[in-house]
């Protein structure tokens, strides 16, 4: 991504951060609006950049384009869909951080006058050169087709929204960021992070799930920390808990949203400083382990109702990556329920069974409220009603006539 000079989108800057992997490149800028006394703080990378824009309000972000640890096309766009208010300053790959700074100092200071940003400057001058090459921008741009993402492992499917999920996973699992999967119910979100931990460096370790709705709150710190012997009644041996077994893998911790707030903040210890305490000890221990959180529900609206912490939704929510439900990406489900159909039969160890017309019909049809898990299960009871016949008929999609969609 380059371009003539810097790129400036938006339209309001009050605070200034400036992301960079490269601590030389951040002291040259910072450095060179020190004239203008212009307040400005740094981010070492893209997953830091997008933590400190969730907890501050800064209105401008300086974005190396040589930045490491994210893709900053994808960066950016994450931006401009989370934080639409702040300003992104893309400059030249040779464009030197002192000239950047001095046409920062232009630009912002014409705003704090009270006058519109400068459109003759090196800021604004190369925005439609870097803009009309990325997609919602220019229709054309979007209309090319991308060439084709690989699937991740045990996934399917080569819709749009799904090309996207494989991309933006694909691009977080080499690095430890912490990633937030959201979807509704039956989407794949264990899959996905599955994916994510088996690309990444950390695939020989262990993955360990946590299913955070589906354990007693009473239990849940036991669970999730450990104990020692003696910690409280029924503790006769001492245990480590779900967190010391992601040792060197990753930790899924699934329906995160159902947390109590009291598990929150001893959860938030080890999410930002890798620390854990046993119950029933006074030793801290030190876990690495890869956080990655899935969730149904809306965590942003749960953090406004005060139902869950807000600095352990920012340490979690780094890099969020949205499934889409099974009913906006109609193309695919016809190949999941194919494949789905074959495994049945490998199960059984039978001939292969089609989809009829009438039944594939069917099967485009519906709403799909369960997402890929509802479609599941309508394909094995299809498989056996179906009994020796080779074609799954419409007959056998009985239950779907009432759900199917005109």
């Amino acid at each position: 991504m380059s371009a003539a000079g810097a790129v400036s989108i938006g339209r309001r800057e009050a605070r200034l951060l400036v992301a960079s992997s490269r601590e030389e490149f951040r002291k040259k800028v910072l450095r060179g609006l020190e004239p203008a006394a212009i307040a400005a703080c740094e981010a070492a990378g893209g997953a830091d950049a997008l933590l400190k824009l969730s907890e501050a309000d800064f209105r401008t972000l300086v974005l190396d384009p040589q930045i490491e640890d994210l893709d900053v096309e994808e960066l950016v766009e994450t931006i401009r869909a989370r934080h639409p208010e702040v300003d992104v300053v893309v400059p030249d790959r040779e464009q030197p951080a002192e000239q950047l700074a001095l046409a920062l100092c232009g630009d912002i200071s014409g705003r704090a006058a009270g006058g519109p940003a400068n459109r003759e400057s090196p800021i604004r001058s190369a925005a439609a050169a870097l803009w009309a090459q990325l997609p919602e921008v220019n229709p054309a741009a979007s209309a090319a087709p991308a060439p084709a993402m690989e699937a991740l492992p045990r996934m399917i499917g080569t819709s749009r929204g799904m090309q996207r999920v494989y991309r933006l996973a694909r691009l977080v699992a080499p690095r430890d960021t912490a990633v937030l999967v959201v979807g509704a119910t039956g989407t794949g979100k264990e899959l996905v992070a599955r994916g994510i931990h088996e690309l990444s460096p950390r695939g020989k370790g262990p993955f360990v799930v946590v299913n955070c709705a589906a354990i007693p709150e009473s239990l849940l710190e036991a669970e999730l920390f450990g104990f020692t012997r003696g910690a409280f009644t029924g503790a006769f041996q001492s245990r480590l808990g779900r967190i010391h077994a992601a040792q060197g893998g990753t930790l899924l911790l699934d329906e995160v949203s159902e947390l109590p707030l009291g598990m929150q903040a001893k959860l938030l210890r080890f999410v930002q400083d890798g620390e854990v305490q046993r119950l029933g000890s006074a030793d801290v221990f030190r876990v690495d382990a890869r956080v990655i959180a899935a969730t149904n529900a809306d965590l942003i609206g749960r953090v406004r109702e005060k139902q869950f912490r807000d600095d352990l939704y920012y340490r979690l929510a780094v890099f969020p990556i949205e499934l889409p439900p099974l009913c906006e990406r109609p193309g695919d489900i016809l190949p999941l329920a194919q494949h789905f159909l074959n495994r049945l039969c490998q199960k059984a160890d039978c001939a292969p069974k089609a989809i009829g017309p009438e039944a594939a019909e069917l099967l485009r049809r519906n709403a799909w409220p369960g997402n890929v898990r509802e479609l599941q299960h309508q394909l094995e009871r299809a498989f056996v009603l179906a009994e020796d016949r080779h074609c799954i008929g419409a007959e056998d999609l009985s239950s779907l006539s009432n759900t199917a969609g005109a």
